[in-house]
């Protein structure tokens, strides 16, 4: 029977479990979610005569677990919608509805008895075939399903998620000895191409992968931390960014994971391992006062750090591990670091930090960095088949750039073994064998392919065939044009890229000539253009610092150039002879919209954050990007509508003038950046693949340039109307004067002019009205301000 998944049941409704099912909503899978039924009325439910047989009250506590994903943040749903698809019920009245679902997620509490149990009630009301699995993090995977049916073991296998599901990309799947070879091959395929995430293939052991190298090495930090006598901040300050880590680093990172979680996650290796391994496992006493005290971390407002508010803002405190009081935070400053910060790369700059030998930040990192790459490779084997699955899950799970054997080849695998072995460390056998037999690296590429090496050879890392890599691509390919701030490259099968590079992959004129140049080549010689890139954010707009630059120079010749080159490069997207397919991810900003905007075709990732923001920096977008929101929003309107000018008006001004920002992509189409010609790509890595099959999908449809449009505008009267609602914020102490001088210049632009309301204006006439107002604008000094105090504080300026 060839298995599908079209609807799904979540057992267990706490923040992971609701957080599944916000994650199976959001990629359209309707799910029930069920809980226990509550054994107490709550006050509230006294008042209004309820008892405990009412399905309101026996519903309670799966209700208010869907309620309050609403208000989480960062938040489980890309929409709204997404909680539509979530229904809920009891695991008392509603097991039978397991018989109407593909897939049984177990997410209850952490014990073995209880979970047997569930799974027992399971296996009477499941359908044959259906697949069943737990999002345990710790307990034997194969124990839960020991006492169930021959049908239930083959389609039983682990799930482990990683908290919060929507954003973390990590899914460890855990087989039993008795599940169906099928059964795995689809959960994984289904992993990665349905719901978007990662999957590696972990072993049944303790915390599979990611807990158990990751737990391993915050818990080496800490103990590394007391002998060295540093710092909760100064350790921060260096295992963040520096060595390829998150901003979070380590103990920021224990505070948003909670003290409690940890504590549990590492006492669940420490009851199962022996020795040296006991020994890091054992969580110091310290922070098990911690726990007593209360101070958990985010969740309870203090943890290893501490906010106070004072008079001149807030101020953060780290804590003293040996008073257990909260002090001034500490950087750790050496010429070790001052170095690393001059290279680029996490792992330029990782190798530069270590190889400082005596210098204090360098010995730290070596002593927390050490351990953790001889326990990986011990580990390999025994928690997953190969350093692929362990430098994946790490990477996947816990944010790390570069995995334990990434990060081994990055700070040079010899000279690194050779001084472990100075310091008396026992190195993993196989390790020496690979460097005995001349190799000098675990991984290797060559011709585009990646191998890396396994059992005494070399062997080819596979990628699903949707995942592009542009890096690759380019050392096999090289590239047809490039220049400082973009590269032309050949996609293959008839369809070209075209990948920006610059600073932040701000706009400037490099990028907007080689968009030009891309169209032409295309038209030539291609079936069309995708514009995308794998850096960490599309596009953040324009290049706010020259243009800043610029204006205070009073170089608005040159400035009327730039935004005139704009103005033509969107244009030329648009009416481009063969398809555009934008490919936007992460924060696509204010120039970063103006692109993707015109484009035939927008091809989004799940998390992109679209917005037309120059409003923040005193400005209006100057590219098209109102006209093109403004053409969208009319271009959206269900068949069979009156056309009300004015309703659209408003609302393309109120989202510019408010420099709204989509949450997901699944937002962007909510706020009209995203219409029915554009798609979102579940899994991010496959989102270029998407996008050229679209570029192909288009052309081989008889893809033909759209006519020049004339824009239907609401004229004076709406212009007016636009302004009233300007006024009468500031008149509520809600706007600034220059806001509204803003917004005027806006509101002019969205009516056309002081025209007749339904008059039809060419694009260009729309296009010369955003031109004038952000020239004008960006004179203003109140507007140079507030651009300044973005340049150097990152967040607006109300002036």
């Amino acid at each position: 029977m060839k298995q599908t998944i079209k609807r799904a049941a979540v057992l267990g409704s706490g923040v992971m479990g609701s957080g599944i099912a916000a994650h199976l909503a959001n990629v359209g899978i309707p799910t029930i979610m069920l809980d226990i039924a509550p054994k107490e009325l709550t006050k509230d439910e006294e008042k209004k005569g309820l008892t405990l047989e009412d399905r309101a009250v026996r519903n309670r506590i799966a209700a208010q677990s869907k309620k309050a994903l609403r208000k989480q943040n960062p938040s489980p749903i890309t929409s709204t919608k997404s909680l539509d698809l979530i229904e809920v019920g009891n695991m008392d009245d509603d097991m039978e509805k397991l018989g109407e679902v593909d897939w049984v997620i177990e997410v209850v509490v952490e014990n073995l008895d209880i979970k047997k149990k569930v799974f027992a009630n399971v296996d009477k009301y499941r359908k044959e075939g259906s697949i069943i699995t737990s999002n345990t993090s710790g307990i034997s995977v194969e124990d839960m399903a020991a006492d169930c049916s021959e049908d239930f073991q083959k389609h039983f296998l682990g799930t482990h998620f990683f908290n919060p599901p929507r954003y973390l990309k990590l899914l460890e799947v855990i087989p039993t000895k008795y599940t169906d070879p099928e059964v795995l091959k689809f959960m994984k395929t289904f992993g990665e191409n349905v719901l978007g995430k990662g999957v590696v293939e972990a072993k049944d052991t303790p915390n599979f992968i990611a807990n158990r190298i990751g737990t391993y090495g915050l818990l080496v930090t800490v103990q590394e931390m007391l002998k060295g006598g540093y710092s909760v901040g100064e350790v921060d300050s260096v295992t963040g960014p520096m060595i390829g880590r998150p901003k979070s680093a380590t103990f920021r990172t224990l505070d948003v994971v909670g003290l409690d979680t940890f504590i549990h996650v590492a006492k669940n290796v420490y009851d199962q391992v022996e020795g040296a391994e006991k020994e890091v496992f054992d969580v110091p006493d310290f922070i098990l006062k911690m726990q007593d005290n209360g101070w958990l971390g985010a969740k309870s407002g203090q943890g290893f750090f501490l906010k106070k508010k004072g008079k001149d803002g807030s101020t953060i405190y780290e804590l003293n591990p040996e008073t257990l009081e909260y002090e001034d935070r500490k950087k750790l400053k050496t010429a070790a670091t001052e170095m690393a910060k001059q290279e680029k790369g996490s792992r330029r700059k990782l190798k530069a930090l270590v190889s400082a030998k005596g210098d204090r930040a360098s010995d730290l990192v070596w002593s927390i960095m050490k351990p953790v790459l001889i326990y990986s490779a011990q580990l390999t084997g025994e928690i997953a088949d190969d350093i692929v699955s362990i430098d994946q899950a790490m990477k996947w799970g816990f944010g790390w750039e570069i995995g334990p054997f990434e990060t081994w080849d990055a700070i040079g695998l010899r000279k690194s073994v050779e001084r472990m072995q100075e310091e008396g460390e026992t190195v993993p056998e196989w390790v020496l064998e690979l460097l005995e037999n001349g190799n000098e690296t675990f991984y290797k590429t060559e011709n585009g392919n990646v191998y890396y090496y396994d059992k005494g050879e070399y062997k080819q890392q596979s990628f699903n065939e949707k995942e592009i890599n542009l890096k690759r691509l380019k050392d096999v390919n090289g590239v047809i044009k490039k220049n400082t701030g973009a590269s032309l490259i050949d996609l293959g099968d008839g369809v070209a890229g075209l990948e920006f590079h610059s600073q932040s992959n701000a706009i400037g004129l490099d990028i907007i000539q080689m968009v030009n140049f891309a169209i032409e080549e295309v038209g030539r010689n291609y079936k069309g253009l995708v514009i995308g890139n794998q850096g960490k954010n599309f596009c953040v707009g324009a290049n706010l610092g020259m243009m800043l630059m610029e204006a205070q120079d009073d170089n608005f010749f040159e400035l009327d150039m730039v935004v005139s080159q704009f103005q033509k490069m969107a244009m030329n997207i648009k009416y481009s002879e063969k398809p555009v397919v934008t490919a936007p991810f992460n924060m696509a900003l204010g120039g970063g919209a103006e692109v993707s905007l015109p484009a035939a075709s927008i091809q989004a990732s799940p998390e992109t954050y679209m917005g037309l923001v120059e409003f923040g920096v005193g400005l209006i977008p100057g590219g098209g990007g109102t006209k093109e929101l403004y053409l969208k929003e009319l271009r959206n309107l269900p068949q069979g509508v009156d056309l009300d000018l004015t309703k659209v008006a408003n609302d393309v001004f109120e989202k510019v003038a408010m420099a709204k920002v989509s949450t997901s992509a699944a937002e962007a189409r909510e706020n009209g950046f995203l219409n029915s010609n554009d798609a979102i790509s579940v899994n991010p890595d496959h989102l270029l693949h998407d996008a050229k099959e679209k570029v192909l999908a288009l052309a081989s449809a008889g893809y033909q340039a759209p006519k020049r449009e004339k824009i239907p505008v609401v004229g004076e009267a709406g212009y007016a109307a636009m302004l009233l609602g300007a006024k009468t914020l500031r008149f509520g102490g809600y706007a600034s004067d220059h806001d509204v001088k803003i917004a005027e210049k806006l509101a002019y632009v969205l009516s056309g002019g002081r025209i007749k309301e339904g008059t039809l204006i060419d694009e260009q006439v729309m296009l010369d009205l955003e031109r004038e107002a952000f020239l004008s604008l960006i004179a203003e000094p109140k507007t140079q301000q507030r651009m300044q105090h973005m340049l150097l504080k990152g967040k607006p300026l109300r002036n």
